[in-house]
């Protein structure tokens, strides 16, 4: 998502983050003679489309200006109307503009009506389904040709981002025009998720977010049964995903190839358990680099004064990393530490991570192929029924079952299962105000004692502490500790 004022006033800013020519978008005049030979990254038709572009934005003339710079590189112009981040609050944009439909007609019409590509937008639903599809119909009567709906409100982020609502969207499905498009986002956590999605729906496509960033093979259909290769890892339950040192190497060939625009480096084959075991080899020395030893780094390097790169591509490495390597360095505290360490432009660096984690990889499938019982309780640690099992799956209380189904080898992609607000808060690890904090405990009271609130506010046990004469004492602040 680029901010549309920030996108037309400042040329830095523009070229830095979006960058379909080489020469950058100095001026809208210059895209007047853009030759093929000229594309570059964003939007290259050769490796970068189809492409949406996101703005957020609360100025109509703003979002036009902003549009118009990216519309000769792109198949359509996104408004952003789902960002619930506290900056989205201040800036007045987003899902803070939601109560603001007169503005929100206008930014969409805007575009729809002077520029050349189609305009789409993406929203979260509100209080109500009837709220929301009253919502919806404004931003497709201004002329947005696709609407994504996040099937969550706005408040539901971080530590609180809970469920999303498929419901509401089928309701919109189900209510707006048989034509109009809809994507649907939220709950995308695992591949077969995308068909459940689409089925309960009915939308027309599936939009992921956070879940592509930890397995990006998301949309990846998985091999068959016998044809796993050396990118994809099945185990003996039939459960399995694209392993994170093919993954990672593949990362690693795109910057090498597209923003480098270098020769790839010569790699071993992926390992495979049938493959002979041997000593690993002294990895080659990467762009002048020490040399890795087994797959390890040296023990300690002296600082160089090297500049680090401002690129974008390559400052977005290491986050992009540590997210898809999440499962893997939680175990391999060493590898953790080496990427923590890897800086931006240096790729040597990032190439020994590389050959930590495809050491790693081995050594985790060796031993999974001489105890595969020891990995046994990763995909179901207590073995329930059936029944149990499918209980524990619809329940919204607990994430526990959701991370079981989800759950793999620490060497395969996977996603991350979010606690639901109320584990979280009994972790500690989520703070309310004093209103959310009274209302949750009192769900959260009503529940454990079997019985709804009577209509004085008061539960069971508030009853009987009353009956019994003893009072009840509340633990001085000062005494209370985090589980």
């Amino acid at each position: 998502m680029f901010h549309a004022r920030l996108f037309t006033e400042t040329v830095n800013f523009r070229n830095h983050h979006f960058q379909p020519i080489r020469k950058g978008l100095g001026s809208k005049s210059s895209l007047d003679s853009i030759r093929q030979e000229d594309s570059h990254l964003d939007g290259n038709p050769s490796i970068d489309r189809p492409l949406f572009v996101q703005f957020c934005a609360n100025s109509p003339d703003e979002l036009l200006e902003a549009a118009k710079y990216v519309q000769p590189f792109c198949d359509a112009v996104d408004l952003n109307l789902g960002c619930p981040q506290g900056i989205a609050r201040k800036g007045h944009y987003g899902a803070f503009l939601q109560e603001d439909w007169d503005t929100i007609h206008k930014l969409i019409n805007e575009l729809h009506l002077k520029l050349a590509v189609p305009v789409t937008a993406k929203m979260r639903i509100l209080e109500t389904k009837e709220k929301t599809l009253e919502y919806a119909r404004v931003i497709l009567s201004a002329g947005a040709s696709i609407i994504t709906v996040h099937g969550r409100q706005r408040d539901q982020k971080g530590h609180k981002t809970g469920l999303a609502d498929w419901s509401v969207i089928r309701y919109l499905r189900e209510k707006l025009p048989p034509e109009t498009v809809i994507f649907a986002n939220g709950n995308i956590l695992l591949h077969e998720d995308l068909q459940t999605c689409l089925h309960e729906t009915g939308v027309d496509g599936v939009m992921s977010a956070e879940a592509n960033l930890y397995d990006p093979t998301i949309f990846a259909e998985p091999p068959g049964v016998g044809e796993e290769g050396r990118e994809y890892w099945r185990g003996r339950d039939g459960k399995g995903g694209y392993r994170v040192d093919a993954v990672f190497r593949r990362y690693m060939d795109i910057i090498h190839r597209y923003v480098l625009e270098k020769e790839l480096p010569e790699r071993r084959p992926l390992f495979l358990p049938s493959d002979p075991v041997s000593v690993l080899e002294v990895a080659p020395k990467e762009d002048g680099g020490p040399s890795v030893e087994n797959g390890e780094p040296p023990a300690k390097r002296h600082k160089k004064n090297s500049k680090q790169s401002t690129s974008p591509n390559l400052l977005a490495m290491q986050p992009h990393l540590f997210h898809l390597l999440r499962p893997l360095v939680s175990k391999h505290t060493d590898i953790r530490d080496a990427l923590a360490r890897s800086r931006a432009g240096d790729i040597a660096a990032f190439e020994r991570v590389l050959s930590m984690v495809e050491k790693a990889v081995k050594e985790g499938m060796l031993d999974y192929e001489r105890d595969p019982s020891k990995y046994d309780e990763i995909s179901d640690p207590e073995p329930q029924t059936e029944k149990q099992n499918a209980e524990e799956a619809t329940k919204d209380e607990s994430s526990l079952a959701m991370v079981k189904a989800c759950r793999r080898p620490w060497w395969v992609c996977q996603p991350y299962v979010r606690p639901l607000p109320k584990e979280a808060l009994e972790k500690g690890s989520l703070t309310m105000g004093k209103k959310e904090k009274k209302q949750l405990e009192e769900s959260t009271f009503s529940q454990i004692n079997g019985h709804a609130l009577k209509p004085e506010g008061k539960s069971e046990r508030e009853r009987v502490d009353e009956l019994d004469g003893v009072p009840r004492e509340e633990m001085p602040g000062t005494s209370q500790v985090c589980g």
